[in-house]
């Protein structure tokens, strides 16, 4: 199955976070099923899904967060800060992960991640970002999550944590 007919097989869920729909939209782009994969729109978490989530490589994944962010008016730099925040890479390293084609399992395992991840909370699709059980695709959901809030132009302040 290829990616777009993979999310059309793919059940899908909607969730209400202030007041505002965090529905998953279906689309035709290659990458629909990583960002579908990346948002989790799934019914449930299953160790296949959690094994795809670990296997997906974060090159495949960092051009969707530019175009993201970008397209909503945001930069790259500010895409990076963000990534700094939770994981501890800075962009020299971020861009050598990227060479070196690591898994989001890799990725996850190098990062050192921000002592207030925790207070990352919110809906994707549906799901509860602090209710993910598997830390793996806890933090995935962490950073997919922190550039959603990025693109929808929440202040960076909010976004970072910081208290």
């Amino acid at each position: 199955m290829m990616g777009s007919q993979m999310l059309d097989a793919m059940p899908h869920r909607t969730g209400q976070e202030g007041g505002r729909s965090a529905s998953c939209v279906r689309r035709a782009e290659p990458h629909s099923f990583v960002s579908a994969v990346l948002a989790g729109c799934v019914m449930t978490t299953t160790p296949e899904h959690d094994k795809k989530i670990a296997n997906l490589v974060f090159a495949t994944v960092y051009p969707h967060y530019i175009t993201k962010v970008e397209k909503k008016g945001r930069t790259k730099d500010e895409l990076h800060q963000v990534i700094e925040w939770l994981t501890g890479f800075d962009v020299a390293r971020i861009e050598q992960l990227i060479d070196e084609e690591v898994t989001f399992e890799a990725f996850f395992e190098q990062a050192t991640l921000h002592p207030n991840a925790h207070l990352i909370k919110g809906v994707i699709c549906g799901y509860r970002v602090e209710d993910i059980e598997t830390p793996l695709t806890q933090q995935v959901r962490y950073l997919d999550k922190l550039v959603d809030e990025l693109a929808r132009g929440k202040k960076m302040e909010s976004i970072l944590r910081d208290q």
